[in-house]
């Protein structure tokens, strides 16, 4: 007997999944190992791929046209994967079993469940009116894959959770780590990069977020995992200028620090531009990542693959919208901060939407710097100084009382900022390869003056730093950070001198503010030089 499922019909009915459509087919349509494909057996391999691999069955029809043309064409493991599809062993994506097996039957099985159930078939559903200006073009190949990836979404009851977090600290700090990661040509870390080490450390706090559903044994059951395998939604734009979106996934991501996920982040969305994702790489996503925000969207509400836990949204970083007609000198004025919306869309069998808030929450805390968030990424990344820290904003012009002296104080603290990193920056400085000598000047950081990142597009008097009269808080940082803490560490005001010291400040300016980056071929050349002179006075020690 075919199993029954609850529904609200009058008459019985029969609710099978893909799945099992695929063995029925399988089974009774009398279909031999395949020598070349028939049109019964395409549908049936289609809706087998479209079952198992979900959003990314788009990408593995592509790869089962290549391997066609030329099995030698795609990778070793797509190479057996297909032939056991094409010759009728396919085995599921999740546990790598064959496909159930039934004694055979000489009828046409989706027409008996179809007779039974009453239920219309793609096929039966009534077609629209089209008027005489509009015609029908049937949608086929990959789009209808995207088609039935969508229908098929629709069986998973969802909620969704959406919160407004503001991401100036997220801002300040990325715009530290990529300076410090492209001074070692390590590239640049994106938003999605953070707030997807944040998704996976908000997770670590709220396991229930990495629970999907699954039948087992005919079974509802909770799918419990043991590690984080997050899905990264990356689109991809095809020769012919159409677009495919594919989601492969990095596994056990909770057990990375955020090196090491910066890596493999970057490493799977290499491998998907080139076409040399694995099917192991589409295996097992837990919960996924898709950032619409970077075509303009606010918010989204995305669809959620059966099995996976929840799928988290991130929207435009931008101003509020009643603030954007705004200057950026009023912006900063006021302390007004760029936004994104998250949202969370969970499967409601298994996850509660006081637990997806909460875990919306925790995330939020992340993002604004709470739990040394920052912190253990500079660590990870090996960035000497500290990141900059979230704090309320106290801007004495758009106060009461006495608001100049106030002011005036405000801008002393910037003058002792600077003197301070002329006298300590040095100890910031990145002179250890080994990253032996721990690095810690509380009086270098803001907080210790007074100063907020509110702050830093705000302009003060320099006394003259770098030959400006006036510059922003960041432009200072940047000048400072350059001149004292890089490669070189400069120790100098201990002189008595003022022309000695005015002359060392001139050229601080020179070497090192000033200067263009070396080119990767002229530092090799560099160190060819350093080498031979090294071996030189070996030579003569000898």
């Amino acid at each position: 007997m075919l199993p029954r499922a609850n529904c609200q019909c009058q008459s019985n009915c029969v609710q099978l999944t893909l799945a099992q459509r695929f063995a029925i087919k399988l089974l009774f349509a009398n279909v031999q190992p395949y020598k070349g494909l028939t049109h019964v057996s395409e549908k049936t391999i289609s809706a087998f791929i479209e079952e198992n691999f979900g959003a990314n069955a788009t990408y593995v029809e592509g790869l089962l046209a290549r391997y066609q043309a030329n099995p030698r064409s795609v990778d070793e493991s797509w190479q057996e994967y297909f032939s056991d599809l094409l010759n009728g062993t396919p085995a599921p994506q999740g546990d790598g079993k064959p496909a159930a097996t039934q004694p055979a039957a000489q009828a046409d099985t989706e027409a008996v469940v179809r007779a039974e159930s009453k239920t219309p078939t793609r096929s039966e559903k009534s077609s629209p009116a089209l008027s005489a200006d509009t015609s029908a073009r049937p949608i086929t190949g990959p789009a209808r894959v995207i088609v039935d990836n969508m229908e098929q979404s629709l069986t998973v009851p969802t909620a969704t959770s959406s919160r407004n977090v503001p991401v100036k600290l997220l801002e300040e700090n990325r715009r530290i780590i990529n300076e410090h990661l492209q001074a070692r040509g390590r590239g640049k870390v994106s938003f999605t990069h953070i707030i997807a080490w944040a998704i996976i450390k908000a997770v670590k706090a709220y396991p229930h977020m990495n629970v999907g559903f699954g039948e087992v044994d005919g079974k509802p059951s909770r799918l419990e995992h043991d590690s984080v395998n997050i899905g990264l939604a990356i689109d991809i734009e095809k020769k012919d200028g159409s677009r495919t979106l594919l989601v492969p996934n990095v596994k056990g991501a909770d057990k990375m620090n955020f090196s090491q996920f910066f890596d493999a982040y970057n490493d799977c969305v290499k491998r998907a531009r080139s076409g040399k994702l694995e099917i192991a790489d589409f295996q097992g996503t837990t919960i996924s990542l898709t950032n619409p925000g970077t075509i303009g969207t606010v918010a989204s509400n995305p669809r959620l693959m059966a099995g996976q836990s929840a799928i988290i949204a991130t929207g435009a970083i931008e101003y509020p919208a009643e603030y954007q007609a705004m200057t950026a000198a009023a912006l900063s004025q006021l302390g007004i901060s760029k936004t994104i919306t998250i949202t969370s869309t969970y499967d409601h069998r298994v996850i509660q939407g006081a637990e997806s808030g909460l875990f919306l929450a925790k995330l939020h805390e992340f993002l604004i710097g709470q739990h040394d968030f920052y912190p253990e990424i500079f660590g990870d990344l090996e960035i000497n100084f500290p990141p900059l820290r979230w704090a309320v904003d106290y801007n004495p012009s758009l106060l009461g009382g006495d608001r100049f002296s106030e002011q005036a104080e405000k801008q002393a603290n910037v003058l002792q900022l600077i003197n301070a990193y002329r006298t300590r920056g040095h100890l910031l400085a990145d002179i250890d390869p080994l990253n032996m000598t721990p690095h810690q000047a509380d009086d270098l950081e803001l907080e210790f003056y007074g100063l907020t990142i509110w702050d830093l597009d705000r302009e003060f008097i320099t006394g003259g730093l770098h030959g400006e009269k006036t510059a922003t808080l960041r432009r200072i940082l940047e000048i400072l950070r350059k001149a004292y803490t890089g490669k070189v560490g400069i120790e100098y005001r201990h002189i008595q001198s003022k022309e000695e010291k005015e002359w060392i400040r001139a050229r601080v300016r020179e070497q090192f503010v000033d200067t263009v980056p070396l080119s990767a071929e002229l530092k090799k050349d560099l160190l060819a030089k350093l080498i031979e002179a090294e071996q030189f006075e070996q030579f003569l020690h000898k």
